[in-house]
């Protein structure tokens, strides 16, 4: 991999009787090429941390949460969504400040760790609160205690440690796992939710304790975890939110790849979220016709993601190539969007699907280790992290709202699924050939 440039040398002062007596520059930003291998150990730890915190926070989110709002409020199902839309804002504030705390801890038990298990705490007493609230506002706060604990602080810390920690000729194959991982949670987390939902003490709290106690392993063991160096001083309120942005022409592989991630979920998004609307439409059946079929085809598209990233991720370690399979995942999830949009029939919505998952699947674990080898500063890891995640975050606000434009194209007086999967499809491309063509912190 090519060197990264390092930026600017910060300058620290020690100041005494207010007068300068030393100045230190601080250590150039790492590529990280100098880490040790992880072992097997802490790979399995850190997949059981990441499948805890899936089961635990996207079971809820899926599932558990829906059945409340139906017991609290029955007939409001537009409460679920306000109650996700919310959840995602407070998730787009407070993510990178959470990543920054975190960059900034010293304490003897490392950076990340102590935010894994009080993330795990709080989550678990958000969803305490969502098991016992009696009415849609403690629900309500519950909820945003669960996401501050589960959501930004638990899995901020597992992907941090994969930035601290995991070598250049590892993060495809970790990515990977991690990918893997991120899918079979909220499958495991769903199962273990509906045996108990009749009680919403047991559909709530089994999720967290089961999430918990795959957590616990790398708290109590995760001694690769190490303390920050010292902070440059005190980070008050103006410099906090002064790093939730960032010079692009300072960090241009970073950037680079935040705007192809953010084009690559566009699309994506554009895809996803309509994919029964569509069904019924090419079938020729209601909406609640497909359902079964949907179900089915979700199933599958599961085992195709999973391959997907599993596969990406070890191949881009092999090769040691990782933008061109960037680009050849959003090319094939592309090739599934256009199958989809030209299809009439089951087979070829099946095929399509199954083609857009494999190349999702692929692009989220091998985009991972691209922004693993391009990080602009490993120190910052949490606060980089963290602004990364508005570029999967974002998408899926403005996504909707802009497909409403491409589903009225047209006079036949039907929505227009065919121009709107065949411009998401455009667009995961365009995703993949940004990082391609413009990122060379990576190979």
């Amino acid at each position: 991999m090519p060197p990264v440039e390092p930026g600017p040398v910060e300058h620290l002062s020690r100041v005494q009787d207010g007068q300068v007596v030393a100045t230190i520059d601080s250590p150039p930003a790492t590529t990280g090429n100098d880490l040790a291998p992880v072992d097997r150990g802490f790979v399995t730890r850190l997949v059981l941390a990441i499948v805890g915190t899936g089961v635990a926070y996207i079971a809820a989110m899926a599932y558990s949460l829906a059945l409340r709002v139906d017991q609290l409020a029955p007939g409001h199902e537009e409460y679920l969504g306000y109650l996700t839309a919310l959840g995602g804002v407070l998730s787009i504030a407070l993510q990178p400040i959470i990543g920054m705390l975190s960059d900034r801890t010293r304490s003897r038990f490392g950076r990340r760790r102590p935010f894994l298990a009080g993330g795990a705490l709080v989550g678990t007493l958000g969803l305490l609160i969502i098991a016992l609230a009696p009415d849609m506002a403690v629900l309500t706060a519950g909820w945003l205690v669960t996401v501050l604990g589960w959501s930004m602080a638990a899995q901020m810390a597992t992907g941090s440690l994969q930035a601290d920690l995991v070598p250049e000729a590892q993060r495809g194959r970790v990515a990977g796992l991690a990918g893997f991982a991120t899918l079979a949670a909220p499958v495991l987390g769903v199962g273990i939710a509906a045996l108990g939902s009749g009680n919403s003490m047991a559909l709530m709290l089994g999720p967290a304790v089961i999430g918990a106690l795959l957590v616990l392993p790398l708290v109590l063991m995760g001694k690769e975890d190490k303390p920050a160096v010292e902070p440059p001083g005190p980070l008050d309120a103006r410099e906090l939110f002064a790093k939730l942005l960032f010079d692009p022409r300072r960090f241009p592989d970073f950037s680079w790849n935040w705007l192809g991630r953010f084009l690559f979920y566009v699309g994506l998004t554009f895809n996803t979220t309509f994919t029964t609307f569509l069904f019924a439409q090419r079938l020729g059946k209601d909406v609640s016709e497909v359902g079964a079929l949907v179900t089915a085809v979700a199933g599958a598209g599961l085992v195709a993601t999973t391959i997907g990233a599993l596969g990406g991720g070890f191949l881009s370690d092999r090769l040691r190539r990782r933008r061109v399979l960037v680009l050849i995942a959003g090319c094939v999830f592309a090739v599934g969007a256009v199958v989809m949009a030209l299809s009439g029939g089951v087979a070829g919505l099946i095929v399509g699907a199954a083609l857009s998952n494999l190349g999702m699947g692929a692009f989220s674990a091998v985009d991972q280790a691209v922004l693993l080898d391009v990080l602009p500063d490993r120190r910052e890891a949490g606060r980089f992290i963290g602004i990364m995640n508005y570029a999967t975050q974002i998408p899926h606000g403005i996504a909707p709202l802009a497909a409403s434009v491409l589903l009225a194209l047209g006079a036949s007086g039907e929505k227009n699924y065919a121009a709107l999967y065949l411009v998401g499809g455009a667009f995961t491309v365009l995703g993949g050939a940004v990082i391609h063509l413009r990122v060379r912190g990576s190979r």
